[in-house]
């Protein structure tokens, strides 16, 4: 069933239906077969979208970038330094200034509260790009790579192994609404919060998943489809990075600790990658690892959501 999301905001994995999902995802196969067969796909011709970001990002800036080209539209990149919001303005003077001259705004931040700010005082919609709190866009091109390699979320069960980040919250999220099973194997002290776990166990019971927390990643990667990680220390924790090196000992993603996990289990990691810390070279550079053409649909899949709700 078709759904309307123009106009939509996107901040969180839970601002989408389970039907809203899958539409974005039949959005970004069939934009990305457009663009592999070259077919012209000017959907936002005329459109501009302004993309703030506070935090740099080569894949996020790359992929927005050219994929509001490929839809005939302009972007507009915008660093800290390019924005009054780095000399004190209100976000929601920003805000509102910025959505009289754009038709969408992309925000990659610190602070989740920014981009509610954003959208709160928008009359044009915003995309985010990644906060600490979630990364959206991110899971719904993971969503994609699986669908392309599974044929299917429904039952699958995803192990994401590492710290209970933005990552893992969106995830969380994610699968609870696409009626996927999650298990999440994290340190003690570096699980994903409490609250956003009961709201993901709450969403799963709808849809007949699980929601599991573990410290045990042998337990987690029994029966895994697919195994996810992230960095143990992203960006602006570089000051804790000894300490999350020792705290994360035994949490790499490696052949021995992945022996629970499905023979054809695919890996996936947002990357940018630490080989030889989050994930050993066997894994991320072997058979199992699907982790460019999950990079490559960051492209469709944020193609598809600027479509369809700018």
């Amino acid at each position: 069933m078709a759904v309307n999301l123009k106009g939509r905001d996107l901040l969180s994995m839970l601002d989408l239906s389970t039907e809203e999902i899958y539409q974005i995802l039949d959005t970004a196969a069939n934009l990305k077969m457009k663009q592999y067969t070259g077919e012209q796909h000017h959907l936002l011709k005329g459109k501009t979208l302004g993309m703030i970001f506070e935090k740099s990002s080569t894949r996020t800036r790359v992929s927005f970038e050219t994929g509001i080209y490929q839809l005939g539209g302009y972007g507009l990149f915008l660093s800290s330094n390019d924005l009054q919001i780095g000399r004190g303005e209100p976000v929601s003077d920003t805000a509102s200034v910025l959505s009289r001259y754009l038709d969408g705004i992309m925000a990659r931040v610190y602070k989740h509260q920014t981009v509610v700010d954003l959208a709160k005082y928008s009359r044009v919609p915003v995309i985010n790009g990644l906060c600490d709190y979630e990364h959206p866009c991110q899971i719904l091109a993971d969503f994609q790579t699986i669908m392309e390699k599974k044929r299917k979320l429904e039952g699958l069960k995803l192990t994401y192994v590492g710290d209970g980040n933005n990552v893992c919250n969106s995830l969380l999220f994610g699968c609870a609404l696409t009626g996927m099973h999650i298990s999440v194997a994290s340190p003690k002290g570096y699980e994903p919060a409490k609250d956003v776990v009961k709201k993901a166990q709450e969403c799963a019971a709808r849809f007949g998943s699980s929601v599991e927390v573990t410290n045990s990643v042998e337990k987690a990667a029994k029966g895994a489809d697919v195994v996810y990680t992230d960095v143990w220390a992203s960006m602006g924790q570089e000051k804790e990075q000894q300490l999350r090196l020792k705290a994360f000992e035994g949490f790499q993603v490696n052949a021995k600790n992945m022996k629970g996990a499905k023979e054809d289990y695919i890996f996936l990691h947002c990357l940018p990658a630490h080989r030889g810390e989050e994930v050993s070279a066997e894994v991320i550079d072997g058979p199992h690892s699907v982790i460019y053409d999950e990079a490559e649909n960051r492209l469709h899949a944020q193609k598809a959501v600027m479509a369809l709700v700018m």
